[in-house]
């Protein structure tokens, strides 16, 4: 093989990094590509990237019991405040859209009360699905914030 360079594949893998990282380089500035980074349909995902980690931050403190990112939707178990158990909330959140808008989220959340060894099916207040909803849009724009500064 006379002529022909033996050029091994990590080598070639950093070769293209760096071809690649020079053409990025060229063309747009660097607020461009930051704009682009944080964009509202941000989603290596099915769903906007931003509502679903909000969304996994705001119910963090709560068991999940299905999460599916492609479909959007996080389900959890049932979750007792050890201040209040006698009570218990299972939550819902659908994100319905790539697009970071405060109607591409849904929240739907159960209650239940103990009486008698038995749990009994409550209402939920809607501020409190109105609060969930509004917390997780916060965070989102948050995350979204910091993606513009960093």
């Amino acid at each position: 093989m006379i002529g022909k360079t033996l050029i091994s594949t990590p080598a070639k893998m950093l070769l293209a990094s760096a071809a690649l990282a020079a053409l990025s380089a060229c063309g747009g500035s660097r607020d461009e590509v930051k704009a682009d980074l944080a964009a509202s349909q941000v989603t290596t995902i099915g769903v906007n990237a931003y509502l679903w980690r909000a969304s996994l931050d705001t119910l963090s403190f709560m068991p999940l019991l299905q999460t599916d990112s492609n479909g959007g939707v996080i389900v959890t178990d049932w979750y007792s405040n050890p201040a209040n158990p006698g009570e218990r909330m299972k939550v819902t959140v659908t994100i319905l859209d790539t697009d970071l808008r405060a109607d591409a989220l849904r929240v739907a959340a159960s209650r239940e009360l103990a009486q008698g060894g038995t749990w009994v099916a409550a209402p939920v207040q809607a501020a409190t699905i109105q609060k969930l909803e509004d917390i997780i849009l916060t965070r989102a724009r948050e995350l979204r914030r910091d993606a513009l500064d960093g």
